[in-house]
């Protein structure tokens, strides 16, 4: 609906056009004129009229054939149409009424009636107005809410996705590096060789060996069960990246992938914790005539790092002299004995107990490596 409402008059006597012109626009419509039904249907595809009052006799284009083209065009056919006819026509009314007209006036008309019907077509513009605004709403939020859905539905495909990925990379790779590679979507580039200052921890069980040669294998397998779990926990607590299983020895690395300032306390913390957790569990492998022991051993130094492997099958690696000082001093560990390298003891020394071991002969090393019993930590 226009703001006043829009009024086309059709008719081809001037007087009549006048007439009706002053009566509608006093009382504050907008009113456009017409003398014939060409001009009248050229202008109302122009203005998109609110109404029209359409004189029925009129040269070159019948009100009756005007109707038709205005309810056969999509675009005018909500517009109402009063058609105007003499009294005696009331079979011209009949069949403008057929042809898609609302409602009629017979001249001479009132001017109530004449108002009363305008109101009347008016309010049912209106009415036809607001449905068709609502419902174009309704379509739009429609339209709207389906490609929230879409959108809906491919971030949940996705984190779907993304949640499967990760449970599968944490099954064969440190949590750590596993969160890396899915948080940059293809990891490329975070495994790239490099090389940082790191502290590895190694450790495995005494006796375990000789355990596996008599035991049967679910029992072997149990026990590394118990194991692996409850150093498992300690190693996530402490932040530290479990680089590899031998075994019944596990490599764990503290400042990578992750950077962290103070990893040599870190990592002796840990240990000293794994050596008491361990113990709970030595005296329950105890009752079952288990009779294995627990040694670790402790570095520090800059390694390379990053991926080795092949297409079909990668890992991630600490390479170079810290991990086989730290897996050589933990094979000089006897039971329960925590072995760190000179370089670790100088960076926990204020904060642990320890014991000066010497220096010890370590396989693959030149010359013998002065050596650390970290008895218990103090912080």
């Amino acid at each position: 609906m226009h703001d006043p409402p829009r009024i086309l008059a059709v008719d081809d006597t001037p007087e009549n056009l006048e007439i009706l012109r002053m009566r509608l626009e006093t009382n504050g419509y907008e009113v456009a004129t017409a003398a014939d039904g060409e001009e009248g249907l050229a202008k109302a595809r122009e203005l998109k009229p609110d109404l029209v009052l359409l004189d029925i006799m009129m040269p070159k284009l019948d009100g009756i054939s005007v109707v038709r083209l205005l309810k056969a065009d999509v675009s005018l056919q909500s517009i109402p149409v009063i058609l105007v006819t003499a009294k005696a026509d009331m079979r011209d009314v009949v069949e403008g009424l057929d042809a898609g007209g609302d409602d009629y006036l017979t001249k001479p008309f009132e001017h109530k009636a004449l108002l009363a019907r305008v109101r009347s077509m008016l309010r049912q513009k209106a009415l036809h107005d607001t449905v068709l605004s609502q419902t174009q709403r309704l379509q739009e939020q429609a339209a709207q809410l389906a490609e929230w859905n879409r959108s809906l539905e491919q971030k949940v495909a996705e984190q779907v996705a993304q949640i499967e990925r990760m449970g599968r990379l944490r099954r064969f790779l440190p949590e750590q590096v596993a969160d890396l590679i899915v948080a940059s979507g293809n990891g490329e580039g975070l495994l790239l060789s490099h090389r940082r200052e790191v502290t590895v921890v190694f450790c495995d069980l005494r006796g375990f060996t000789a355990f596996a040669e008599s035991a049967e294998p679910e029992e072997v397998m149990t026990v590394l069960g118990e194991y692996h779990s409850c150093l498992g926990e300690l190693i996530a607590h402490h932040g530290g990246t479990l680089e590899r299983f031998v075994g019944d020895g596990l490599l764990v690395v503290f400042n990578d992938p992750l950077p962290c300032a103070d990893h040599t306390e870190k990592a002796v913390r840990m240990a000293v914790g794994m050596r008491d957790a361990i113990d709970e569990c030595s005296e329950q492998w105890r009752k079952r005539d288990y009779l294995l022991g627990f040694g670790i051993g402790i570095a520090r130094g800059h390694a390379t790092i990053g991926q080795i492997g092949f297409d079909q099958r990668a890992d991630y690696a600490v390479i170079g002299t810290v991990p086989n000082h730290a897996a050589r001093l933990c094979e000089k560990a006897q039971s329960r004995q925590i072995l760190v390298s000179q370089r670790v003891y100088g960076a926990v020394e204020p904060l642990v107990e320890s014991a000066p071991v010497g220096e010890l002969s370590l396989k693959g090393f030149h010359r013998p490596m002065p050596a650390y019993e970290i008895v218990r930590w103090l912080g």
